[in-house]
């Protein structure tokens, strides 16, 4: 089984202000001269940990987390009553993105994300072409209609249907198409008494169902109030907005990415994000190396996933750099 690399602590870190009230945490690690890679979290609204330091070799990576408007250490998070989600949406973030870019004076740099970061990644790369070097993605997630319906509003009920049924017991005036919204309802709602539980509730499905066994770490730190309160704002505030993107817009636009070498990655028994999509994807954008892992679910941090993206962040990280960077 493949190690991740050991643990690094960021050597610089700061906050950026990208206007509209919102300053986004950024930081640094491993060779500060070394090629640029960004990585973006899933969610929305997962924010990064230290372990997502340790997906690069910090001797040839010089390697960016951030963490996206209104959560992790970014501010203001989006757990506050009076938090604003009206500037906080996909075309948001990729701007973000690229002003984190030139913040940092880099001039290309290779894009890491899974989950949600997947989505955001192919935004981003479809906007900005020229300014990926490769990409890396995981659990391919495009917000189509049929992906949401099948997570959140009862498809994978035929495999859960016990947490499911703790899920919509959080959303007593929810139905089947009409869930997303129901819990849209209750997590706009400024008092901790309607929002709390269903925050948690929300959480607590994706917790309990993104790895191929159940982690009680994972579920604990989903459903910690201030994290789950953040999380499932965000999340729902995307779906219900299904991410502000046409339809199929990212696979349809995946031509856009021709010429930039990429490493897709999917659990075969990836509930949260089914693999139908990164097939999807890959039979659109079949430049893109499609490996399927057989024993795994969602999670980054499962081994054979693991294993896959450290070979492609290992071998992406011998390819030469533009002299511009």
């Amino acid at each position: 089984m493949r190690d991740m690399y050991p643990e690094i602590e960021p050597s610089e870190t700061g906050m950026l202000d990208v206007g509209d009230g919102q300053h986004i945490y950024w930081e640094i690690s491993g060779n500060l001269t070394g090629k640029p890679v960004v990585f973006l979290h899933g969610g929305p609204g997962g924010g990064t940990s230290p372990a997502h330091r340790r997906l690069f070799d910090p001797e040839k990576y010089r390697i960016v987390l951030f963490d996206q408007r209104g959560c992790g250490l970014s501010i203001p998070h989006a757990s506050a009553p009076e938090a604003d989600l009206s500037v906080n949406t996909t075309w948001h973030l990729v701007r973000d993105i690229e002003k984190l870019r030139e913040h940092l004076r880099v001039d290309r740099w290779q894009v890491f994300g899974g989950s949600w970061g997947s989505t955001l990644a192919l935004a981003y790369a479809e906007t900005h072409p020229d300014r990926v070097t490769e990409l890396v993605l995981r659990g391919i997630f495009t917000l189509r209609p049929v992906e949401l319906e099948w997570f959140y509003e009862g498809g994978a009920s035929v495999l859960f249907p016990d947490l499911w049924e703790q899920f919509v017991a959080a959303a007593p005036h929810g139905s089947p198409g009409r869930y997303i919204a129901e819990f849209g309802r209750l997590l706009d709602d400024p008092d901790p008494a309607v929002h709390g539980p269903a925050a948690i509730a929300w959480s607590r499905w994706e917790s309990s169902t993104i790895t191929l066994l159940p982690q009680a770490d994972t579920i604990a730190r989903f459903t910690e109030p201030e994290y789950a309160t953040a999380f499932a704002r965000i999340e729902n505030h995307y779906f219900r907005h299904g991410g502000w993107f046409t339809e199929e817009q990212l696979i349809r636009e995946s031509s856009k990415l021709a010429g930039i070498p990429a490493v897709i990655v999917q659990g075969r028994y990836d509930i949260c994000t089914p693999v139908m999509t990164a097939w999807d994807l890959h039979r659109a954008w079949p430049e893109a190396t499609l490996t399927i892992v057989d024993d795994a679910g969602h999670a980054f941090d499962e081994p054979g996933i693991l294993a896959e993206l450290l070979a492609a962040t290992d071998r992406f990280a011998e390819t030469p750099r533009d002299a511009g960077e």
